[in-house]
Formats: C-alpha cells, structure tokens, sequence
C-alpha cells in the first residue's frame, strides 16, 4: 500500500536532516520539470546549498504563499535574488530570496538509475535548456497546438 504525504507534512522533518548536514529525497509531483523530471516514480535527493546558488541548480524552495517549487535558476543571482524557470516553462519567476531556498538537487533516480548533478550529459542538457528557453513556447506551446490540431483532424 502506497500513502501519499503532502510535502508541508514532511517539510518539519525535511529541514531537520537538511540543517543536519544530511539528505532528504522525495518523489516530486507535477510537470513543469518536465522532460527531466516526471512524476510516475522519479525521485530527487537534496541537501542543504553550500552557500549561494549557482545558474543552473535546481533548488527546493517556498515561496510566500507557502507552496514548494522545484525550479532551475535560469540567471546568476543579482541583489540577493534568484530567476527561477521549470524546464517545462517559460515564464521567470523572479525575486526568489536565497532565505526561501530550502535544499538543492544533488541527485536524481529514474527507473532504478541514479544521475548525479554532476554528470556531464546532465551538465549539457542544463545548458542547452537554459539556452534555449527563450524559444521553449514554441517546442511546448507548439507541440500542444499540433497535437490538438491532429485529434480535430481525427475526429472528423
């Protein structure tokens, strides 16, 4: 039996190993991490930053409202602040203060196989799809148009 457990619930214990100097790992939900992260098994291990982010980790944080966001940071922090994007969007989120920053993916597990943030295929594929972020509307905005035009087409 499989008992799904919001993250505010595990957030206690989360941060407690965390500011320990352990890991905590989760199975993240939701899709605009896609197409690394998917939310049928994947799991992703986080520590605690040491010290300030970098363009390119993918942190844990909260925001204001009390909702938790895996997101990439897309530009080198300026005044503090960090742009985030999830690799499956392409609207910034801006003004992410590093004291929302809860952990940072160290790791990530896919079908039983572990890929580590240091990886170099995982290095490219982070620098390429931040690079081309600026034309992502059109690969996903895009492909949702094609896709909606063919069952229209279908259905005729």
């Amino acid at each position: 039996m499989i008992k799904e457990v919001r993250l505010a619930e595990l957030y206690p214990v989360m941060k407690e190993m965390l500011d320990s100097g352990g890991t905590a790992n989760f199975n993240p939900h939701g899709t605009s991490m896609l197409p690394m992260l998917h939310d049928d098994g994947d799991r992703i291990v986080l520590k605690k930053p040491d010290g300030r982010l970098k363009k390119y980790d993918l942190p844990l944080y909260r925001r204001d409202n009390g909702a938790f966001v895996l997101h990439r940071v897309v530009r080198r922090p300026e005044n503090g602040v960090y742009t985030m994007c999830g690799d499956n969007q392409w609207v910034l989120e801006k003004g992410v203060r590093h004291d929302q920053i809860i952990g940072v993916v160290v790791e990530f597990e896919r079908k039983g196989k572990k890929i580590s943030v240091d990886n170099g295929l995982y290095k490219l594929y982070t620098r390429v799809w931040v690079a081309i972020m600026p034309l992502r509307h059109l690969f996903i905005g895009g492909g949702r148009r094609v896709k909606s035009l063919i069952k229209k087409i279908l259905r005729r």
